[in-house]
């Protein structure tokens, strides 16, 4: 058994009870080939909950000061996390992710970049973009539905592909595809 599945079994175990996760729209994430999944971003717990849900292994982008902790940062490691340092473009990340789809893998962005602590929508950033228009993946808006704090379930819902071929036609910006996937996870949120 890889660590990866490893540790996905024991974060189940632990997260799926205790916030009453119900993953939904498991079926419009393909089998195989490369995938990036956006998602809002409202918790620490984004990563995991999104992580246990899908039925495929994701590698996660996450800030570097995650890593100063020896331990965490090993485990991040161990679980597929790529090393992104904010604040300015980070090659080697980009790099990194996008080897990530050409090896048909799955890549997990949270393109606000940074946790919404009202829970609205914040702006995307171009990252999320970046990728999609420099790979030949397939895009899943994700929304994680609910609260935390709630006794209510916390859902974790994965919308149908982006149509990316219209925007690539159109030579679509970075930004304008982080915009339109953004869109896509609002509308999402706002059904549900």
């Amino acid at each position: 058994m890889s660590f990866y599945r490893f540790a996905k079994t024991v974060v189940k175990l632990v997260l799926k009870p205790k916030y009453k996760v119900i993953g939904k729209g498991l079926e419009n994430i393909p089998k195989e080939g490369p995938v990036i999944i956006c998602s809002n971003h409202i918790s620490n717990y984004d990563p995991p909950i999104v992580g246990i849900t899908c039925p495929r292994p994701i590698h996660f982008m996450a800030k570097e000061e995650l890593f100063k902790n020896k331990i965490f940062g090993f485990i991040l490691k161990k679980v597929n996390t790529i090393v992104l340092k904010r604040g300015a473009s980070d090659r080697t990340a980009l790099k990194k992710g996008l080897e990530v789809l050409k090896d048909g893998n799955v890549l997990g962005l949270f393109p606000e970049g940074t946790r919404s602590k009202t829970g609205e929508l914040k702006k995307g950033l171009a990252g999320a973009g970046f990728f999609a228009l420099r790979s030949k993946a397939t895009v899943i808006p994700c929304a994680i539905v609910g609260n935390y704090q709630s006794k209510e379930p916390l859902m974790v819902i994965f919308g149908k592909p982006v149509e990316m071929d219209i925007l690539r036609e159109n030579k679509a910006s970075a930004q304008k595809v982080t915009d339109t996937i953004m869109n896509e996870i609002k509308m999402i949120k706002e059904n549900h």
